[in-house]
């Protein structure tokens, strides 16, 4: 019987009770996977669990994976990550810096690896990038450092810009580093800036009303993981007010977006999973591992969608730059 079908036959806390035993007795360890924002379905999940299987490790036949996603409300990871210690699983995944300092808050002993966009050191998940210390290591792809550059890439995108506005979910623990980036990135650019906030669905939506009353000539999209699992909505709206944009992730402007600049977060949640199977048995701070280090810039005018979209708000290509890999040590970083 599989596992799905026999959570659904048992029910209730019959069948927690029998996942338990069935995770210490037949199927291994036990991995705790959280996220503030993204679902079962979803192709961070899908992406680290190819991660695990591609060092051997099969959900429900010799691993079980418990998922929980706090589904927005950020003040619900404590808990989480608490059940987590109490199920005694053998390792936590975490998603998100916030994610990551919850999990880290809740235990000193059971191994966490995340993915994150951050400096994990500044964030103070760990000592330092080739000493981590402690339970606790991971990938970060520093997406989050990478504000300014987005805002000069935006600026080529519309040289004509002088109004730019940046959306901004406030409850991300990195929210105010990004904002200074970009303030310091406009100044420098002679541009004034204006943040936007949004973490619902709903704010999504007003914003760019706000934008509309605001004469926005061009959007930065900050890096968040609300915003990032609401990125087609974002592409679709913008789309409508020819709005250019910038994303974080390659992801948004894959799926139609106009721009973005950044590392795939699919490919960090990957390494994750393959960097959790090297914890396993040992101690987390200590587990090798390798990833490529890589960004990339992904303009739409360069795959044919898009810039007829967008009219004469979009400069004609001042750099050949869609799609090309370039190539910065430490833009992905595997702690070691």
């Amino acid at each position: 019987m599989r596992r799905r079908d026999f959570i659904t036959l048992l029910g209730g806390t019959a069948a927690a009770w029998s996942l338990a035993a069935r995770a210490q007795q037949a199927a291994g360890p036990m991995v705790g996977y959280m996220h503030p924002t993204a679902q079962p379905n979803s192709d961070l999940f899908a992406a680290f669990k190819e991660g695990l299987s591609q060092t051997g490790y099969v959900d429900g036949r010799n691993v079980i994976i418990e998922f929980r996603s706090a589904e927005g409300q950020y003040d619900r990871l404590p808990a989480i990550a608490a059940e987590f210690v109490r199920r005694q699983v053998n390792v936590i995944t975490a998603g998100t810096p916030v994610a990551a300092l919850a999990a880290k808050r809740a235990t000193s002993s059971i191994p966490i690896v995340f993915a994150v966009g951050s400096d994990p050191t500044r964030d103070g998940l760990v000592a330092s990038l080739g000493r981590p210390g402690g339970n606790i290591t991971g990938v970060t792809f520093y997406s989050n450092l990478l504000t300014a550059k987005r805002l000069e890439l935006l600026r080529e995108l519309a040289p004509n810009a002088h109004g730019f506005s940046a959306l901004v979910n406030p409850k991300n623990a990195n929210a105010q580093l990004q904002m200074d980036e970009a303030r310091q990135a406009a100044r420098a650019l002679g541009a004034g800036i204006t943040f936007v906030n949004a973490s619902t669905e709903k704010e999504i939506e007003r914003a760019f009303d706000d934008f509309r009353q605001q004469h926005t000539d061009a959007l930065l999209i900050l890096s968040d993981s609300f915003l990032n699992i609401s990125d087609r909505r974002i592409a679709e709206l913008a789309l409508l007010q020819t709005l250019p944009t910038c994303f974080a992730y390659r992801e948004p402007a894959a799926a139609g977006g106009l721009m973005s600049y950044g590392a795939s977060r699919k490919d960090a949640a990957r390494q994750a999973g393959v960097y959790r199977a090297h914890s396993q048995g040992r101690e987390a701070s200590r587990s090798p591992s390798s990833a490529a280090n890589q960004v990339r810039t992904r303009d739409q005018r360069q795959h044919g969608k898009g810039a007829g979209d967008h009219g004469a708000r979009v400069a004609a290509c001042p750099r050949r730059r869609g799609d090309r890999m370039i190539r910065r040590r430490k833009l992905i970083t595997v702690l070691k």
